[in-house]
């Protein structure tokens, strides 16, 4: 699991590269967002695979808006290393991948759509 310590370094390193205001706007959604990949229910997991995993880390990050400024660059960087862990990643073009992420902050794309769209391009 990414720990908040990460994240805040991983966000301040975003911010820094790309502009923006730096902190951590609700420490509750980040902590939230943070473990919901990881959630169990009744000792089993509810998002077993990478791709699961990072489809339910970019959707929180981006709903619960935990941070001032970067929620969508930090989640999708987030929703990355989970699948990089894994030792996949995603292989689309710069425009699809922006559209995705917008499509995701405006909460047009349900959990399963996030996820779909994740497994269609993950390599």
């Amino acid at each position: 699991m990414i720990t908040v310590k990460e994240v805040e370094l991983i966000h301040n390193l975003l911010i820094d590269e790309f502009g923006g205001a730096k902190g951590i706007r609700d420490f509750g959604a980040l902590d939230a967002a943070l473990k919901r990949p990881y959630a169990t229910f009744d000792t089993v997991e509810l998002y077993p695979t990478p791709i699961e995993k990072a489809a339910a880390i970019i959707e929180s990050i981006l709903l619960n808006h935990p941070f001032v400024d970067g929620n969508k660059r930090t989640g999708y960087v987030l929703m990355r290393l989970i699948l990089l862990q894994a030792n996949q990643d995603i292989v689309a073009h710069q425009d699809e991948k922006y559209d995705f992420v917008i499509a995701i902050a405006k909460g047009e794309l349900s959990t399963e759509s996030i996820t779909e769209w994740i497994r269609a391009r993950v390599e």
